[in-house]
């Protein structure tokens, strides 16, 4: 799920950034399903995180290898943050909570709780002050996050360990987004310093622990391959970069909200996941409180 967010430049034709924002939101959907999938086949997820980081690894090794796997310039805290809010740590936690979640949960535990963790530390460590739009947006994100537990409590249905990781991965990403605004990297010079450095890190898991590479069918390789190292590791940075370029950060991140629903229609549909009132209900109004909580909604000063 790594996105590159570029200034809100000037762009002939708004459409294109529609079509990026669309693009970017069905393929963090996607993220969900073939993670999901992922439990059902022998790879592990230390063989999914060679492939997720490898190859924007080898694509973006012209930049890492310019700036160095430290740049001088860079604090190291911030680099540590960077690495494990969204890279090798994150997938891992996220990738074991999803292997025993719904995709319809996992959207809407981990992508409907980044941007309220997003704004929890800008408020606390950084004196951020939301809108009444924002407030509104973010508890909307708890409400719906409620619904799913209430549910969850009442059948069982949910392992705790789906309310602790997916949350947890969350904070993760929204300390990466803090850390990334103040470490002076562009997105790209970012983004390859995280893939390198969490393949680095896949690679010594690997050696301890051993992978299933070798005995996984080279379809479910394939769709790996495609998944996790094409489409999130370097289409949907290009795609999301296209839609902050035309639109502006904020309606490009309104997107975003799209991605519980697509997560909840795609674990019906694709995965054969049981659809209830309780998962829809808390899809749309995990949904709409992401929007809300972008400020897309927010008068402009």
């Amino acid at each position: 799920m790594t996105t590159i967010a570029f200034t809100n430049d000037k762009s002939p034709s708004q459409a294109l950034g529609y079509a990026g924002g669309t693009v970017t939101v069905l393929i963090w959907a996607t993220w969900f399903l073939v993670t999901r999938h992922g439990a059902a086949t022998p790879l592990g997820s230390i063989d999914i995180g060679l492939i997720r980081f490898g190859i924007p690894a080898l694509v973006l090794s012209p930049v890492w290898l310019k700036t160095g796997l430290l740049p001088k310039s860079l604090p190291l805290h911030l680099l540590a943050i960077m690495v494990s809010g969204s890279g090798a740590v994150f997938f891992l936690l996220t990738t074991l909570a999803i292997h025993s979640t719904p995709a319809a949960s996992s959207g809407i535990l981990l992508g409907g709780s980044m941007p309220l963790a997003a704004a929890l530390i800008g408020i606390v460590l950084f004196g951020e002050r939301p809108d009444t739009t924002r407030i509104a947006g973010l508890a909307a994100i708890v409400g719906g996050v409620l619904v799913l537990l209430t549910h969850s409590l009442a059948d069982a249905s949910l392992p705790w360990t789906s309310f602790l990781l997916l949350p947890a991965g969350a904070v993760l990403w929204a300390s990466y987004t803090h850390a990334f605004r103040r470490s002076g990297l562009t997105a790209v010079q970012a983004s390859a310093l995280i893939a390198v450095w969490s393949f680095l890190i896949m690679g010594v898991l690997a050696l301890i622990f051993g992978i299933s590479l070798p005995q996984a069918p080279l379809p479910e390789i394939g769709l790996q391959v495609l998944s996790q190292g094409i489409l999130s590791g370097l289409v949907a940075m290009l795609a999301y970069g296209t839609a902050v370029r035309t639109l502006g950060g904020t309606q490009a991140a309104a997107f975003t909200a799209l991605t519980p629903v697509l997560a909840t229609l795609g674990g019906g549909f694709l995965l054969g996941e049981p659809i209830g009132l309780s998962e829809i209900s808390a899809a749309v109004i995990t949904g709409i409180g992401v929007a809300l909580s972008t400020g897309i909604a927010a008068r402009h000063r």
